[in-house]
């Protein structure tokens, strides 16, 4: 499968748009690493455990769409957006949502 943030695929022709795919992740984050994590960001440090979070809801949401492109029987996903957001009582859930176009190339 291939993934495109743009709506064309260089060197490859779209041959069938098969539909919009989705993908979405919601974790919770762990009392003690939001604590650290705080901590971290307070002195101005990075904080490893939010960048952890964010890439597994990533990767998560990326293979829930993928999975809708694959059902579709589409090769590539073109035209992708990624949008995070805080949900949940005082925001302490992270959810990472993607969608794009399942497309056919050759």
């Amino acid at each position: 499968m291939k993934f495109s943030t743009t709506p064309t695929l260089e060197g490859q022709t779209i041959t069938d748009y098969c539909g919009v795919v989705t993908g979405e992740a919601i974790l919770g984050a762990n009392i003690f690493r939001d604590f650290f994590a705080g901590i971290r960001d307070i002195v101005g440090g990075r904080s490893g455990a939010y960048e952890k979070e964010l890439r597994k809801a990533r990767k998560l949401a990326f293979e829930e769409m993928e999975e809708q492109a694959k059902a579709l029987g589409a090769n590539a996903i073109v035209g992708i957006d990624i949008d995070y957001e805080t949900v949940g009582k005082d925001s302490s859930m992270l959810m990472v949502s993607v969608s794009g176009t399942a497309v056919k190339t050759r």
